[in-house]
Formats: structure tokens, C-alpha cells, sequence
């Protein structure tokens, strides 16, 4: 495989690190430019590089950014794929859907779209001093195939996703009135990075046309240093520099090298190093080894040490410096483990897959980096996986200085139709990219992990993947490399970033852990590690959906809008339901809370793991709106969990324990394994570690175990906590809370009495429907019809997906995968659930209930009806649906439950106790149903 890219992606890093420029060596382009769109691509043959445009726009920006394109419309062509592109069609969608006035409800929608060539166009003045110098146009992030003219002649073509366009512009200069023009094409052509990779989709940062960043022409001296790369030894605390120096005169010129360090913090200098080299005309590339001294610190998460390195380069005529960042510090597996500076690292992470909802493309400036990493770090993670994707310069300088470790990808999604390893265009451009985003910003600590892309597909990938991992482990060892992120699991790799680690997977629907096995907290993934003795890092854990908050509509003020919320908020209002708004999104939320805790201490309970990566800590507005985060796109809280709350089980402290099950009966004892996964600076020493047990604050047991030092790892055992539950006649949810030192963690457990007997007056329960049924109620009786899963006819809620977790990702991406709800909503003070202990939310205590249940869709009854328990419908759907409600019936009342509430209740306490309650309720004089439904109305529901 030839590994060749282009010799000017070479000099990228050498503008933003030079400090010689004096105000009159570079020209800021930024600011108004002639623009004008070729969408018929006619600008090349009618020399348009030569014309005065008729339109402006400002860059920094895009054409969207400056109301330039064309009105969305049903044709308009987006980069993405739309799994149902008869969407309008549907029930769901189709009374939304106005021709003229479009609303996609898949993803964020831009005011414009435009998919073609654009031309931008400005005259500069150059002094008659440049000329005859090296003269660069440097472009820091366009979108995405760049060509330039100087002065009518055609300089270049770059399209790197990745790095900045930089032109040596050199040759076509000339003193006074210049012309720069440069053609930004957003399409695919030959190189097909994948439809949906977030380096280009419309699934987030939006396929967008235009440049960002900084956009510079600049002129240096004939003699200068065009890169520097940097590899550190924290183990002796210095640095191998290879310095390429290029000399454009014609003849050897001798100077003198300076390499001094500065950290950063503090403005310390290190002790300068001085050499003298002989530098021939063209490319010379030299090393230099440089000792900081041993007062010289290291870097990592903890204590994130960033050295500036200058190498200044003097002679008579020759005064050239550049200046880059760097870390000491060693990055490495060790066993399944990775460590830094020979310290185990465990990696708590998220992603970013280019979701900026203002602007539509990423942001160049450090602190809008820093708002993302100050987010993941108050929710204790430490890393950050780029999805198909690599961010500018600025958000690997905020990483180094707030100590996140990130994953970076090479721009692609090279799925099926890419077919990587094929010979097709995007094989090479792979190469291209690894190159460049290495020699663009492989100085930087944070940039600790690299693979080729994301899920790639095609029959030679292993063959491909296999030669491109070797090639960088050979290359370059400041990182770690795999083949890509999801699979596949080759030889090469030095760490496998895989699927199978999560308690829910693509495809498993209602058969996964957490909805076909009753709750527990002593599973683990060591079955689902591989055993060759590399790490393994679980790969986009969660995807767990929350209700869409609409509260944030108005937060989108920028280029993108949230059209797709105006659909499902609309649809929510159709089905009169929009007062449910708020309490469906807290209800969800708190189940989504839930379900990232049991997947992140999962992953904290597997020994050996090496970490995992959340999708997401934040929401995805894309592949049909992934409503998967507790912050929204904004990286700004919903209000159903602080971060404070999240790191009890997300942080480098977290006390675990092991539970068989969360459902007990009275008299039985509780054994709980308590064990600590600690990946914090140091080991722990002379920790004190507690627990206690508490009904509504109020402490019933605790305990303590003897002060003991503890490593950093996980699965360290620190003793059992054995509690019997007293026979007390009532039910009850405790909850366990367990302290090692000032890290906390806590789970709920239910206690349900174990003589469950009550002899209701008039009440009888029953699983169907029948003659009998109906003269009891015609004789003012009360009837429990308890129904259960596969009872309730299809045309009745009989065809949703109920289980106990809330939508894996989204249905309309998924092909209607289930579960297709979000839990359950109710009103714990209602007296149908005076002894069924519950929050207005789905607990551990409902998993029983809904994974017995069918949905019973009550708006097709009577809109009047409002269920004792409801069901959080998809928000594509909005249905009213109902779990426990209740009607009159003739002269007797019912209430009807969506779940099975007959059958095998001598294994299933919480089931019992559910009964007692709704029974208790139906036999007193708070029973009184105020919506009536006939017979027939009822058979309707039972298929």
C-alpha cells in the first residue's frame, strides 16, 4: 500500500507555531469575500478565478452562516443515509408534513443547503518585500475539497477533512493587487468516506460549504523550520526532536539551533540546548536530543503539564523560530491494561461525532473546547472518542491542558459501500488522512489513541486494517493504534474497541441483559473480553433514549434547527398530550439515568477492562434524532441528574457491589460483595470504607470494614455486607450506600411482605373475558382483568415493543427495534399503589411489570381515560398507552393491567405485592372509576 500524501500537508503545523511572523509577514484574510455558487460547475472554463463575484459573504463562516444556498425542499440532496425515505408517507409523520414548508425528522436542519462548488474570491495587497520569499495561503478548516488561483494560475487542490489546507503560493505572488480565489466543493466525487461519517453528514456538523478558522497568507524567510516532531522519554524527562528545516536558497547555509521548553502553567524555562548544523539547499531533516532536567514534570489526567518547545534557528542572515506543545509522558498497554508514566489508566469516555448546533461546523477556538471537556470531566470520565472524524488544532491544545484522553479517527465510516481495502479511492485517502493528522497534531499528549475510522465494511478490511496498524505501531509509538473502532478484532491491533461489552447490543431488542434477566448488580463482561491479553475498550455502551425535552427548542438560534422536535412536538399536542411534555422527559430521564449507571458498572466490575465509551454523555441529533444523553446537544444538563449525582458511579473512585438480585421477600437475607474500582492518582492509603442501609434517610443497618490500603485497579475485594430482612408486614424500598473515603455510591432494593394474603369483598381477578365476567360487573361487581404480554390485540398497543428499558437508540434508525417505550409514568400517591413502594418513575421494582406487559393504547378507547400507570409512548408516535387504568363497566367497575398478574407469583414478590396493592385499592371506597367503556369496548383490547 503506498503511503505517499501530499508535501504540503507536511508543513501544516508550521504557520500556527512560527514566531518570527512580525504583523507585516502575515495577512489576516478574514473578513469580507466575492462569492457566488456553481452548482453547474461552469466556473473553471468560464475563468471565474478572473472575475469580480457578484455576491458577499464573511469568512470565517459557511454558506449557511451567510444565508447562501438553496430552500430545503423534498429534493434537495443531504449526505446521510435516510433509512425511510417514504417517511412522509406515514401515519405518524404524513398530517406534519407540509411540501412547502419541509421538516426533515431525522436530523438538526440547516435555514439553506447546498451541495456543489462554491467560488470565494478577495483582492490583497502584498508588499514588494514578499516577493521572491516563501509565500503560504493557509486555510485551517475548509469544507472539504479546496482549489486556489493566484492571479488566474491554478496553485493546488487539498481535501483533507482533517488538517488545514496550507498553498504554497510562492511563484504566483506579485507586489500590489493580488487575486486569491479558492473553489470549496462539499461532494463526495471518487473518494467516498461513507455517507454517514461525521467528518461530512448531515446527521450532525451538517454537510456545510465554506472555511473556518484562521485564513492567512503569510511570508517567511528563505531559510526556515517547517515541522517539528516531538517524542518524549518521561522515564529520563527529555525529547528526541526531529526538526525538518528547508532551505530554498541554493546554497549551504551553516546555524545555529536553540531548543529550550517552558511550561506552560507556570512560565518556568528549562535550560536551553545549543547546536550548530550545516543546512543544504532543499528538505534537511535533523534530530536533536533535549534533556528537560529531572525537575522537568510529567503529564496526564491528573496533572496535565504542557511544555512549549521552541527551536530557534540563527545565522547571519537567518532568524526563524517555531514553537510546538508537548507532553512528557508514556502512553502504553500493559497486559489488558493501559498505563501512563507506568500508571494503570482506566478510560471512562464519550464521544464527539461533530454535533455543534449553532454553527454547523466545529469550533477553532480552545474555549468552546474546553465547555466540552469541563462537561465530560464533571461527569467523571477522562476521555474522548472523535467518531469518524478529527477536530481542529483547538481541541486537542484544550485536551492538553485539561488532561483528556482522546481517540481520533481518520474522517471515514468506510461501511459496506466504501468497501474498504478494495482499491478504491478511499483506501489511499485513509492514508492520507493518518498522515496528516499525525504530523498535524501527533505533538499533542492528549492524542493518545488512533484508528483508521469507525465500522468499516468490505471482504479485504482485515487485509487492509492489518497493514495500517502495523505501519503506525512501526512508525510512531507516542499512541496507540487499532484498526477501528467497533471491529475488526485483528492480530495487529493494540487494544480491540468492541461491541460486545454493554448490556444492550444492535438487534437484541427484548432479549438483552437488561430486559431478559431480573435485576441484579454481580454480572460482568469477562465472558465478552477477547483472551489474547490485549485491552479491551467497549465500544458506544448505552444509546439509552430519554424523551425529547422541547424546552429546548429555543436554544437553537443558530444555523441549524430543531425542525424535528417541531414535528414530534406536534404530534405529542395531536394526540393531546403536550401537558405530559416535561413529566415524560424526567420520567425517561430518570430510567436513562438508570440504565447508563447499571452499563457503566458493568464495565467496573470486569477485571482487566481496559475502559469503555459511552454513547453518549450527550445527545446526537441525527439517524433519526438519538436522544441518547443526559446533556443535550448544547453539552448543558436536562435536570433529571447532576453531575455531582453521575459520578457516584462515573469517576476514578467508585464503590461497587454485588447483587444477585434487588427484589427480596421478608426473612430473607441480603449478600452483597463489596469491592472498589479505584483509578485515581495514587493508591488509596489506610482508606476508611462503610456502609449503611436507609429507608427514606433514616439508617436501619451499617457497618464498616477494617482501613486498608487499595491499588489502583478494580474488582478489589473489600468484604460482604449480609443483612435479613425483618418480617414487618409492609413493604418497603431500602437503599445500600457504600463510602470509601469521600467517594460514594448507593442502589435501591424492595422488600415485599412474605404473607401477601388479603380476601378482597368484591373484587375478582381474571385473564379473560367471558359471560361470566360480564354479568359480575352488570351485577355492580369489581373485576381485575389481568392481561399480560401477547393478550393485548395488535390494533390495541398489542404491537409495541414494551420491555424494561427505555428505546435503544431510536426506532425510526433501528427499523423499529424494540423496546419502542421509555418507561413508565405515574403518580406514587395515587391509592392503587399505596403499597407498591414507587417514584413517578420506572424503578428496578417495574422491571417484572413491564416485562410481563402488553401496552394498552387507551386513546383508542376514550380520550377521557387517564391511566393509574402509563406507558411513555416513542415520540414519533405519541400514543396514550396505559399499563394499570381503570373504567365502570355496566353497573361494576375495572381496572385493567397491561401485565401479567396471575401466573408463577410464587417467583415474583414484587408481582404479589402489586396485586395486594391494586387489590386493596378496588376493595375500598377510593375505587371509583369516572370514565365508563362498554363490554365490547373492552373485548376490543383482548386479542
Amino acid at each position: 500500500m503506498k503511503k505517499n500524501f501530499i508535501i504540503a500537508l507536511s508543513l501544516l503545523s508550521f504557520l500556527i507555531s512560527c514566531k518570527d511572523h512580525k504583523e507585516e509577514s502575515k495577512i489576516d484574510l478574514s473578513g469580507q469575500w466575492q462569492f457566488k455558487m456553481d452548482p453547474n460547475d461552469v466556473g473553471e472554463t468560464e475563468m471565474w478565478f478572473n472575475e469580480n463575484l457578484t455576491e458577499t459573504v464573511q469568512l470565517p463562516g459557511s454558506m449557511v452562516s451567510n444565508d447562501k444556498g438553496d430552500n430545503i425542499t423534498m429534493e434537495t440532496i443531504w449526505m446521510g443515509g435516510m433509512r425511510d425515505p417514504e417517511w412522509y408517507t406515514r401515519p405518524y409523520y404524513a398530517p406534519f408534513h407540509d411540501p412547502e414548508n419541509v421538516r426533515i425528522p431525522f436530523w438538526l436542519q440547516p435555514d439553506k443547503k447546498y451541495y456543489g462548488a462554491a467560488w470565494y474570491r478577495k483582492l490583497v495587497n502584498i508588499q514588494q518585500s514578499w516577493v521572491g520569499s516563501p509565500v503560504f495561503l493557509h486555510l485551517e478548516r475548509p469544507h472539504w475539497e479546496s482549489v486556489v488561483w493566484v492571479n488566474g494560475a491554478r496553485v493546488d487542490m487539498q481535501n483533507s477533512l482533517a488538517t488545514p489546507h496550507l498553498f504554497d503560493i510562492s511563484e504566483w505572488v506579485k507586489a500590489g493587487e493580488n487575486s486569491i480565489a479558492i473553489r470549496i466543493d462539499n461532494r463526495k466525487k471518487d473518494i467516498d468516506v461513507g455517507e454517514n461519517s461525521h467528518s461530512i453528514s448531515d446527521h450532525t456538523q451538517s454537510n456545510w460549504n465554506g472555511i473556518v478558522g484562521d485564513i492567512l497568507i503569510f511570508k517567511t524567510d528563505k531559510v526556515f523550520i517547517y515541522h517539528l516532531d516531538v517524542f518524549p522519554n518521561a522515564t529520563d524527562k527529555s525529547v528526541m526532536v526531529i526538526a525538518t528545516i528547508s532551505n530554498r536558497t541554493e546554497k549551504e547555509v551553516r546555524v545555529k539551533v536553540i531548543t529550550k521548553a517552558r511550561l506552560k502553567q507556570t512560565g518556568k524555562i528549562h535550560k536551553e540546548h545549543s547546536m550548530e548544523l550545516k543546512v543544504l539547499p532543499g528538505e534537511n531533516v535533523f534530530p536533536i536530543d533535549y534533556s528537560l532536567g529531572q525537575d522537568a514534570l510529567l503529564w496526564d489526567e491528573f496533572n496535565p503539564n504542557v511544555y512549549e518547545l521552541a527551536v530557534q534557528i540563527n545565522s547571519e542572515n537567518v532568524n526563524h523560530e517555531k514553537v510546538v506543545d508537548f507532553g512528557l509522558r508514556e502512553f502504553k498497554t500493559e497486559g489488558t491494561r493501559f498505563s501512563i508514566n507506568r500508571r494503570p489508566v482506566f478510560l471512562r469516555g464519550t464521544l464527539e461525532c461533530a454535533i455543534f448546533p449553532l454553527t454547523g461546523y466545529p469550533p477553532t477556538d480552545p474555549k468552546d473546547w474546553k465547555k466540552v471537556y469541563q462537561a465530560v470531566k464533571d461527569h467523571g470520565l477522562n476521555h474522548v472518542r472523535f467518531h469518524s472524524w478529527c477536530p481542529p488544532r483547538a481541541a486537542f491544545v484544550a485536551a492538553d491542558e485539561m488532561g483528556i484522553y482522546l481517540q481520533v479517527e481518520c474522517s471515514s465510516w468506510p461501511n459496506q459501500t466504501t468497501r474498504l481495502g478494495s482499491g478504491l479511492p478511499i483506501d489511499q485517502y485513509i492514508w492520507d488522512e493518518s498522515q496528516s493528522i499525525v504530523k498535524e497534531y501527533g505533538n499533542h499528549p492528549s492524542f493518545v489513541l488512533m484508528a483508521a475510522g469507525n465500522e468499516p465494511g468490505g471482504p479485504n478490511q482485515r487485509e487492509y486494517l492489518t497493514e495500517f496498524v502495523n505501519y503506525w505501531k512501526d512508525k510512531d509509538a507516542r499512541r496507540i493504534y487499532t484498526s477501528a473502532a467497533g471491529w475488526p478484532i485483528i492480530d495487529a491491533n493494540q487494544f480491540h474497541n468492541i461491541p460486545d461489552p454493554r448490556i444492550q447490543g444492535w438487534g437484541q431488542q427484548l432479549n438483552s441483559i437488561i430486559n431478559s434477566q431480573p435485576p441484579r448488580t454481580n454480572f460482568d463482561w469477562r465472558d465478552k473480553v477477547t483472551t489474547d491479553g490485549k485491552p479491551v475498550v467497549s465500544h458506544e455502551i448505552g444509546q439509552w433514549c430519554v424523551y425529547p425535552n422541547f424546552r429546548e427548542i429555543e436554544k437553537y438560534t443558530g444555523v441549524l434547527k430543531p425542525r424535528n422536535f417541531e414535528i414530534f412536538q406536534e404530534s405529542l399536542n395531536a394526540n393531546n398530550l403536550g401537558h405530559l411534555a416535561d413529566s415524560f422527559m424526567l420520567a425517561s430521564g430518570k430510567l436513562q439515568a438508570l440504565l447508563y449507571k447499571a452499563d457503566i458498572e458493568a464495565a467496573l466490575r470486569t477485571p482487566g477492562f481496559a475502559g469503555f465509551q459511552l454513547l453518549d454523555l450527550h445527545d446526537f441529533p441525527g439517524q433519526g434524532t438519538a436522544l441518547i444523553g443526559v446533556l443535550d446537544p448544547f453539552w448543558e444538563e436536562k435536570g433529571y441528574i447532576s453531575p455531582e449525582e453521575y459520578r457516584r458511579f462515573s469517576n476514578t473512585v467508585v464503590p461497587l457491589v454485588r447483587l444477585e438480585k434487588l427484589i427480596f421477600s421478608e426473612g430473607e437475607t441480603l449478600t452483597g460483595s463489596v469491592e472498589v474500582s479505584n483509578f485515581s492518582e495514587n493508591p488509596l492509603s489506610d482508606a476508611h470504607i462503610s456502609w449503611k442501609m436507609m429507608e427514606n434517610g433514616v439508617v436501619m443497618a451499617e457497618g464498616s470494614f477494617d482501613q486498608r490500603n487499595i491499588p489502583i485497579d478494580n474488582c478489589i475485594e473489600l468484604g460482604d455486607i449480609q443483612h435479613q430482612f425483618a418480617i414487618e408486614d409492609r413493604p418497603r424500598k431500602l437503599t445500600i450506600e457504600v463510602s470509601v473515603n469521600d467517594f460514594t455510591n448507593s442502589w435501591d432494593v424492595w422488600v415485599c411482605p412474605s404473607n401477601q394474603a388479603f380476601e378482597a369483598q368484591n373484587v375478582m381477578v381474571t385473564d379473560k373475558l367471558d359471560q361470566n365476567i360480564l354479568s359480575f360487573l352488570e351485577n355492580g361487581g369489581n373485576v381485575l382483568l389481568s392481561l399480560g404480554k401477547g393478550k393485548v390485540s395488535p390494533e390495541m398497543g398489542g404491537d409495541v415493543g414494551v420491555g424494561f428499558s427505555s428505546i435503544f437508540w431510536n426506532t425510526a434508525w433501528t427499523g423499529g427495534q424494540k423496546p419502542h417505550t421509555l418507561g413508565i409514568l405515574c403518580n406514587p400517591e395515587h391509592p392503587a399503589l399505596a403499597d407498591f413502594p414507587t417514584d413517578y418513575h420506572s424503578d428496578w421494582q417495574w422491571w417484572d411489570a413491564m416485562s410481563t406487559a402488553d401496552a394498552i393504547q387507551i386513546d383508542a378507547l376514550s380520550a377521557e381515560i387517564k391511566p393509574i400507570v402509563r406507558i411513555i409512548d416513542d415520540w414519533v408516535t405519541n400514543r396514550s398507552l396505559a399499563l394499570l387504568f381503570e373504567v365502570k363497566v355496566g353497573g361494576g367497575k375495572m381496572l385493567i393491567s397491561g401485565t401479567d398478574l396471575m401466573n408463577n407469583l410464587e417467583d415474583r414478590p414484587e408481582a404479589r405485592q402489586l396485586l395486594l396493592s391494586l387489590r386493596r385499592y378496588m376493595d375500598g371506597d377510593q375505587f371509583n372509576p369516572q370514565n365508563e367503556l362498554t363490554f365490547s369496548q373492552l373485548q376490543e383490547i383482548v386479542k
